[in-house]
């Protein structure tokens, strides 16, 4: 009896897990589709090399940034999925034109999101064609980003001196979570080149990360401020999240992301360990809503919590959800349930979960609308007061990205 059951629930489960795949495998589809239709409008209308389509401004009108912006590289990288998914040789050369006119921005040492910018586009194209030329390019990113890396720190500065909300410490040597995406392009440059040295550099960054911006639930703080000559840690602040104790959305995708990433390259179990631990605070939340996508910080209008920018809790009647957070967070547990074995189900389920619901009309635009986007509910930054409930390039890019994963991961089961 006890087997007979057993057996039951087991068919029961894989049934359930069955349908949940056709279902999202549908949604693909229809996502893949929705994208070729908004993106062939965006390249009718985003014709100029030097604008990259980022957001829609106040006024409803589609609004770019140029190529110093950290955002650059996603809507190359974007084209690059489509390419991907469709095998359309018309995708291809469109990536491949947008992606060529950030050439230039292989020795950009302004600030770190040189991985975000030509690994996004060069990456991608380097891995679906083999050009020698973007390899050479993308080597020469990796140079330039670990320019900003100082031995002494141990760390890969973020951005150069900025002052913080309270306007009570300027920030020498500000290092944010979001910095843990760029280590990719350096695991890469090892692979290339044979030389440690990009390696090294991104390791010991993940490690002072992993032992200076965490809380003890694995929540992460966005912004770490350290002594330019000891490297001491001086401030844990925010910068984009509600406070400086809050838990900001997409930092904490950006953790979990960072860290499958940095478990791939080198194995080492306490990255994993780590990078589950973070995502479980993310799936385990209680204010997470019931379609698993996240209000852009956790902790919004929680007693205990106390931002130090002008917040106004009556200027909006809802707290804005941030559909990009969520896609960053589906694609990296769609990694890190493979890794993780048996044991991987509970993130893989969790990343279908928020797939489907990114896919679903709540958050899938219409064609011809969003300002030829894909995702809508999206936030920049709320403490800037800029890019709220819109949507943003990098958003569509991780779901596009995502849902590859996800389709990939079902052919090899």
């Amino acid at each position: 009896m006890k087997i007979a059951s057993l057996n039951f629930l087991l068919c029961a489960l894989l049934s359930f897990f069955s349908n949940d795949s056709k279902k999202l495998q549908k949604a693909t589809e229809h996502t893949f589709n929705v994208a070729e239709k908004q993106y062939q409008n965006m390249l009718s209308v985003a014709q100029d090399l030097k604008k990259y389509p980022r957001t829609t401004a106040p006024n409803g009108s589609l609004r770019y940034t140029d190529i110093h912006d950290w955002t650059g590289g996603f809507w190359p990288g974007s084209l690059w999925y489509v390419y991907e998914y469709t095998k359309d040789p018309k995708w291809r050369e469109a990536a491949e034109r947008w992606t060529e006119s950030l050439e230039k921005n292989q020795y950009n040492d302004t600030h770190h999101d040189i991985g975000f910018m030509m690994y996004c586009s060069y990456g991608n194209g380097y891995r679906l064609t083999g050009n020698p030329k973007y390899k050479d390019i993308l080597i020469q990113s990796a140079k330039t980003l670990i320019s900003r890396f100082d031995p002494k720190i141990g760390l890969i500065k973020s951005w150069n001196e900025k002052m913080s909300w309270d306007g009570k410490t300027m920030f020498k040597y500000p290092v944010i979570i979001d910095n843990m995406i760029n280590l990719e392009l350096l695991f890469f440059a090892t692979e290339q080149t044979g030389d440690p040295v990009y390696r090294n550099v991104a390791i010991q960054h993940a490690d002072n990360t992993l032992k200076n911006h965490f809380r003890p639930d694995y929540s992460s703080y966005h912004v770490v401020n350290y002594d330019a000559a000891t490297g001491q840690v001086l401030h844990r602040e925010t910068n984009q999240g509600f406070s400086d104790n809050s838990t900001w959305a997409r930092g904490q995708g950006w953790a979990i992301y960072g860290f499958t990433v940095v478990y791939r390259e080198t194995k080492d179990p306490k990255y994993l360990e780590a990078a589950k631990k973070m995502a479980d605070f993310y799936l385990d939340h209680p204010n997470l809503p019931k379609d698993k996508i996240p209000y852009w910080d956790f902790n919004v209008n929680q007693p205990g919590f106390t931002p130090r920018w002008k917040y106004d809790p009556n200027k909006l009647s809802y707290v804005p959800r941030d559909a990009s957070a969520a896609a960053v967070v589906s694609s990296a547990l769609v990694e890190l349930g493979q890794h993780l074995g048996s044991k991987g189900r509970k993130y893989q389920k969790g990343a279908q979960d928020i797939l489907t619901s990114l896919a679903s009309d709540d958050y899938l635009a219409q064609p011809g609308t969003n300002n030829n986007f894909l995702l809508k509910h999206s936030v920049g930054s709320m403490p800037h007061g800029v890019e709220i409930d819109v949507p943003l390039v990098y958003a569509d890019y991780y779901f596009l990205e995502a849902l590859i994963r996800n389709q990939k991961l079902g052919k090899k089961s």
